[in-house]
């Protein structure tokens, strides 16, 4: 039973999580759905009440009927890399192949429609409520006057993207900063503009899950480091991560977030106050983990490699109900 892996080419995340499968003798298929119809080529044919689909990438014909697992960790938009690409033929080849993945009975890091919603800011920062997260006062708006009344109430603020990366090529990353007081906000009215209680932490949580484990990483902040500094990824500090245990409230809303938005990945971010609090800034559904891994030594590779190469789920297990935190 292969693994397939949908992300491209030039994937260092995916490569370390590649060799622990090449390691473990689980056979693995990697292709990036920009590169159909060219170096990627699929099939799928409906006879007789039965299905038989294959995928051919770089040289390697796989049946999806021997697919144990789905990694969908940074796949490209199908059918981009090609001669003339279009609209019609990213929707006809996404279509193609997404229809067919979608009717396998296979374990999915993370479903495509579960990581499409997980994605969603605001649908993030509800259910992190409801799963009982603690989350900053949070305010997203294209009313300046909503955006005044927020910063008077809550007048040391930051400012962020709702979507997160810019969309140019290569996305580019937009950091987190902190609003100038006397801010006037009328900007606001041209687009949804985030705006959230700035955290006084003194360190920075990654927790990545992957199905039942969880690996928390904390970075503290230096007594010196400059309070405009709010974005851990933009920072100047040359501290390292270390890795941190898992508070039990922490643990019980990840478990129940992860359940409510059927992820069997999720890299949690949280700002951790002076009093202790982890704050739910984020989860991100395929974010990356390396640095975290090369700081503390945590096998967050091997750990997703094991979950893949888990045997196939049985076609009467529903999405989801194998594939989060118990």
């Amino acid at each position: 039973m292969t693994v397939l892996i949908l992300t491209s080419e030039q994937d260092v995340t995916a490569d370390m999580v590649v060799v622990h499968l090449n390691a473990s003798g689980v056979p693995v298929v990697r292709l990036d759905p920009a590169d159909l119809t060219g170096g990627v080529a699929l099939s799928g044919e409906y006879v007789h009440g039965a299905f038989r689909g294959h995928l051919w990438s770089a040289g390697r014909l796989v049946g999806m009927d021997g697919l144990r697992s789905i990694w969908v960790r940074r796949p490209g938009t199908p059918a981009t890399r090609v001669p003339h690409p279009s609209d019609w033929l990213t929707e006809e080849s996404s279509q193609a192949l997404y229809g067919m993945l979608r009717g396998l009975d296979v374990r999915w890091m993370n479903h495509p429609d579960a990581a499409r919603r997980a994605r969603h800011k605001p649908w993030q920062l509800r259910l992190a409520q409801r799963s009982g997260l603690p989350v900053p006062a949070t305010l997203i708006t294209t009313f300046p006057q909503a955006a005044r009344d927020f910063a008077e109430r809550f007048p040391d603020l930051v400012v962020k993207p709702v979507s997160g990366a810019h969309p140019q090529e290569p996305p580019r990353a937009v950091p987190t900063s902190r609003v100038a007081p006397g801010t006037d906000f009328a900007a606001v009215a041209f687009g949804p503009t985030l705006l959230q209680r700035r955290v006084t932490k003194r360190a920075d949580i990654r927790l990545t899950v992957v199905g039942d484990r969880m690996l928390a990483a904390r970075k503290p902040t230096a007594a010196d480091a400059d309070p405009d500094e709010v974005d851990v990824r933009f920072a100047t500090s040359a501290g390292l991560w270390e890795e941190a245990p898992v508070p039990p409230r922490i643990a019980d809303g990840v478990r129940t977030y992860l359940r409510e938005a059927e992820l069997a990945y999720g890299a949690f971010d949280f700002a951790e106050e002076g009093d202790g609090t982890w704050w739910f800034l984020e989860c991100n559904q395929s974010g990356q983990f390396g640095f975290v891994e090369v700081d503390t030594g945590q096998p967050i590779a091997r750990t997703i490699a094991e979950w893949l190469a888990r045997p196939a789920r049985l076609p009467h297990q529903v999405r989801g109900a194998d594939s989060t935190v118990h």
